[in-house]
């Protein structure tokens, strides 16, 4: 089972939260500028520019932005933890109503502009878990119900025997970059605990930052380095004369 609500959805969000903002939050990444003068939260930014010529291609200015969002998700960018979903709540008032009162985060774009990010944190992460709550425009369209984390989840039980439903859901991996977001563990519980009321669930997530980020990298590399792995190699001929049922016969 496979969802596209990860780290590019984020981004994605982060894009779409920061130009519908009032004034439109501009995303300058760090090689466009030569320098810059601090400036009160939410004021204009007095920055100098670099000029390049000729110009860096796009793709490069997008990668660029990209270091800029990941710099904001991994300091600002927070999952709510629960009870609930953020746009539920009790007494006639959201969660994202009762967060607006906590203390928000700030962060420095680095054309110098900054400000204290509120209720704002929370809605980049929340369309992951609920697709209700994700922004979207004519490039973006809104995730399916079926996409959502929880949901991806239910599905891939749904696809085993009920017997061993509550084996899977005790010894369930929390890995990769995403996962760092402060609270995404917490919320992933929160939403099985309440699908799930009967069996045990437990998640299990690296502690080690960089083994989160990159255990998919880091088990391949085990994978091949072992002894019997050449068995199971395939080679592009036998791809192309096989298909892609060779790798289930293969890797059995």
């Amino acid at each position: 089972m496979r969802s596209p609500l990860a780290g590019n959805f984020v981004s994605q969000q982060l894009r779409l939260i920061f130009s519908t903002s009032q004034p439109p939050i501009q995303l300058t990444p760090h090689y466009l500028i030569s320098s810059k003068t601090p400036v009160d939260a939410g004021a204009p930014p007095q920055a100098t520019h670099k000029t390049f010529n000729p110009p860096r291609p796009d793709s490069f200015r997008r990668l660029e932005e990209e270091r800029v969002l990941t710099e904001f998700k991994e300091s600002v960018v927070q999952v709510w933890q629960g009870p609930g979903r953020l746009s539920s709540g009790a007494h006639g008032t959201t969660n994202e109503e009762v967060v607006k009162s906590w203390p928000g985060r700030p962060f420095e774009m680095p054309d110098g502009w900054n400000q204290v990010f509120g209720a704002e944190r929370f809605r980049a992460a929340e369309g992951m878990f609920d697709v209700k709550m994700a922004l979207s425009d004519a490039s973006n369209p809104a995730p399916s119900p079926a996409q959502a984390l929880p949901a991806l989840i239910q599905a891939s039980l749904s696809a085993v025997d009920v017997d061993i439903r509550p084996h899977l859901l005790s010894n369930i991996i929390v890995t990769g970059g995403t996962s760092l977001l402060y609270g995404f563990t917490d919320r992933l519980n929160s939403e099985l605990s309440s699908m799930f009321p009967g069996p045990r669930v437990r998640l299990t997530a690296a502690g080690n930052t960089a083994e989160r980020r990159f255990g998919a990298w880091i088990g391949g590399s085990i994978l091949a380095s072992l002894g019997s792995f050449h068995q199971m190699w395939i080679s592009k001929k036998e791809y192309e004369e096989h298909g892609a049922n060779i790798v289930e016969k293969r890797c059995k």
